[in-house]
C-alpha cells in the first residue's frame, strides 16, 4: 500500500470514527471498530494516527496467525498487575508492539546462527563405520613392512592422503621402543571382522596375537584450538581411496601379456612336404586342449609356414598366461621339446607365400580338380 493510500485510510478511519461517535480526535484511546474484519483501531493522539488495539484478542489473533514468541509472552505478562490482571487493554503504547515484532525477528535469527554452528568437540567412533583393528603381542622386534604385510591378507588398507603411505601404527614407549602393539586401518569395515576372526589368537614368530577392534580414548581435556587443519588439496583422477580395490594394475599390465608364444611345435620343411591341411587343424587341438588346463583360450594361431615352428595362444586372463609360461617352457610336445615366451606386442611371426610357391600351389590345385592328384 503506498503513502498516499495509507493516509487516505487513516483519514477515513478518522471519519468513521467521528460518524461512530468515538471521543474526540485528541483524546488518548478513542477507538474505532473495522466492521469488515473485526480489528479494533486505536487513536494515538501523539502520533497523530491510528493503530491496531493490541489486547488479549489481538494477541491470540497475532498468535495464531504469526506463532506463539516469548517475546510477546513475556511483555503481555510484564504488563500484568499484581493480581494478575492485563492493565495494557486500553493503555498500551503500540511502540511495544513493534519493539516485540523486532525481539521475536532478532531471536529468530539467533536461534538459525546457532543451528547452523557445529560444535567442536570430541565424539565417539560408531562400531559398525570404524575400519580400525588394533593388534597386541606383536614381537618387539616387529617393523613396519612386516606389519604391513600382515594384516594386508585381510583387506586392503587405507592410505595416507599427505604421504601416500598405508595407514599403520606401531606404538613406542617414551623412550622410543616398541611396545609390542599395533593399529591398523582398513579400507572396507568388512575387513575388521576378518582380521579379528582369522588373526585373533593365532601365533607369529612364537607370540599370541590379541586382535580386536580398536577404541579410542581422550586423554586429557579436548583443545579446539590443536586440531589439525586440513588442507584443501585437489583430488587428482583415479588417485582416491577406491583406485586400491582395482586387482589389475592397469599401468603395467598389457594386452600382450595374455599372450604366449610356442616355438619348435613343428617341423616347417615335413609340415609343407606332407601336404596335408589336416595337420594344422591337429596342431591347433592339440595346443589348445593343453593350455586350456591353465584358463580360459580365446585363441589359437599355428604359423605353418615359419620356420621356428611357431603357434600362439591369447589367454583371457593374465593369470592363465603366467602359468601356461611357467609350466609349458621347455616341456615336451608331440616328441618335441618346446619352448613358450610372452609375446612382445610387435614380433610378427606370419611369413608369407613367394609367387613361385603360390604358383606351385595353384598348379597341384588345379590337378587334383582335374584327378590327377589324390
Amino acid at each position: 500500500m503506498s503513502g498516499s493510500n495509507v493516509k487516505d485510510f487513516l483519514e477515513e478511519l478518522k471519519e468513521q470514527a467521528k460518524s461512530a461517535g468515538s471521543r474526540d480526535d485528541d483524546d488518548e484511546g478513542a477507538t474505532y471498530l473495522d466492521p469488515s474484519d473485526g480489528t479494533v483501531y486505536q487513536w494515538d493522539a501523539e502520533k497523530r494516527g491510528w493503530f491496531p488495539k493490541v489486547d488479549d484478542d489481538f494477541l491470540a489473533a497475532y498468535q495464531m496467525n504469526y506463532g506463539f514468541t516469548a517475546a510477546v509472552e513475556e511483555s503481555a505478562t510484564d504488563n500484568k498487575d499484581e493480581a494478575g490482571v492485563n492493565v495494557t487493554s486500553d493503555t498500551a503504547p503500540t511502540t511495544n508492539f513493534n519493539s516485540q515484532i523486532q525481539a521475536q525477528g532478532e531471536q529468530a535469527t539467533e536461534l538459525k546462527k546457532k543451528k547452523r554452528k557445529v560444535e567442536e568437540g570430541w565424539f565417539e567412533v560408531d562400531g559398525n563405520k570404524n575400519p580400525n583393528v588394533y593388534v597386541s603381542g606383536l614381537p618387539l622386534d616387529t617393523t613396519d613392512e612386516e606389519f604391513i604385510e600382515m594384516m594386508s591378507k585381510y583387506g586392503i588398507i587405507m592410505q595416507d592422503p599427505d604421504t601416500g603411505k598405508p595407514k599403520i601404527k606401531l606404538y613406542r614407549d617414551s623412550n622410543g621402543q616398541l611396545k609390542g602393539d599395533g593399529r591398523c586401518c582398513f579400507l572396507k569395515r568388512e575387513s575388521v571382522d576378518l582380521a579379528i576372526n582369522l588373526l585373533d589368537d593365532s601365533n607369529y614368530k612364537g607370540h599370541v596375537l590379541h586382535v580386536e577392534q580398536a577404541e579410542f580414548h581422550l586423554k586429557g581435556e579436548y583443545n579446539p584450538a590443536l586440531k589439525k587443519k586440513k588442507k584443501n588439496k585437489k583430488k587428482k583422477a583415479g588417485k582416491g581411496q577406491e583406485k586400491l580395490l582395482d586387482w589389475v594394475d592397469r599401468d603395467t599390465r598389457k594386452k600382450q601379456d595374455r599372450i604366449v608364444v610356442f616355438k619348435n611345435v613343428f617341423d616347417a620343411e615335413a609340415f609343407e612336404a606332407s601336404k596335408n591341411p589336416v595337420l594344422v587343424t591337429d596342431i591347433r587341438d592339440g595346443i589348445k586342449k593343453e593350455c586350456e588346463k591353465f584358463g580360459e583360450v580365446r585363441k589359437v594361431i599355428v604359423f605353418d609356414r615359419n620356420e621356428e615352428g611357431v603357434c600362439s595362444v591369447a589367454f583371457s586372463a593374465f593369470e592363465a598366461a603366467d602359468a601356461c609360461l611357467s609350466v609349458m617352457n621347455g616341456r615336451w610336445f608331440g616328441g618335441r621339446r618346446i619352448t613358450a615366451e610372452k609375446w612382445d606386442g610387435v614380433t610378427s611371426y606370419k611369413v608369407e607365400e613367394t609367387e613361385q610357391q603360390k604358383e606351385e600351389r595353384l598348379n597341384e590345385w588345379e590337378r587334383y580338380l582335374a584327378g590327377e592328384l589324390d
